[in-house]
């Protein structure tokens, strides 16, 4: 097989949802010195980027979102021994989290999953987040985004703390922040001075997505 062929059928295997071809296409790409570089922003981001659409038509469900997402994720644990430091470029780094007094993290570990799949490195601080956990997360990992989902009406509120405490702490203009969530809107992500909201994982992936290829734009 030529490197594109082995380059489409990994990323074929991501769409069908197949563990088993995607791990034999993977090790027989890598035996044939295919660059895991391109088996990641070929491969992985082009079949996330089907998956995504096929989200949004209606074709696939969660269920299939996740399992692509988590099929991207083993593409990579297996590509990444063979990745000499230099090589290993992420996308950018995101800060996530179920913000305080809510204890859903469904939706949250989903956009996590899939941002690790289009190459982010995640930094998942879980449930019930204090605002002061987002900002020493963000002193510490100096991320690019901050992720925050609220799945409860009376824990919206937690988002609009949390930029607050970036602001007291002087990080709010270091950080993109995204917002998401079942009671989420667009409307309350402006009013709280959120850069972004994500109706859902797909969405917000993509947005994420759209600020780090501005940025990169902005440093050449």
């Amino acid at each position: 097989m030529s490197k594109e062929k082995y380059l489409e059928a990994i990323r074929d295997s991501i769409v069908n949802l197949d563990f088993d071809k995607s791990r034999e296409y993977t090790l027989k790409a890598l035996e044939a010195n295919v660059k895991p570089q391109e088996i990641i922003s070929k491969s992985i981001a082009e079949g996330m980027d089907i998956v995504g659409k096929k989200f949004e038509s209606g074709e696939y469900f969660l269920s299939e979102l996740i399992v692509a997402g988590e099929i991207g994720k083993e593409i990579t644990s297996i590509l990444e021994p063979h990745l000499k430091g230099s090589e290993i470029s992420r996308v950018g780094k995101v800060v996530i989290g179920t913000v305080r007094g809510d204890l859903h993290d469904i939706g949250k570990n989903i956009v996590a999953i899939m941002l690790e799949a289009a190459g982010f490195e995640v930094i998942d601080l879980g449930a019930d987040v204090p605002p002061e956990k987002f900002v020493e997360a963000v002193k510490k990992e100096n991320p690019d985004i901050v992720a925050m989902s609220a799945l409860l009406t009376v824990t919206m509120v937690e988002m609009k703390n949390v930029i607050d405490a970036l602001k007291e702490a002087g990080l709010r203009e270091k950080v993109k922040v995204i917002i998401g969530g079942a009671p989420v809107t667009e409307e309350f992500a402006r009013s709280i001075g959120a850069d972004g909201y994500g109706a859902d994982a797909v969405q917000g992936v993509r947005i994420c997505k759209a600020w780090m290829e501005e940025k990169s734009k902005t440093k050449t």
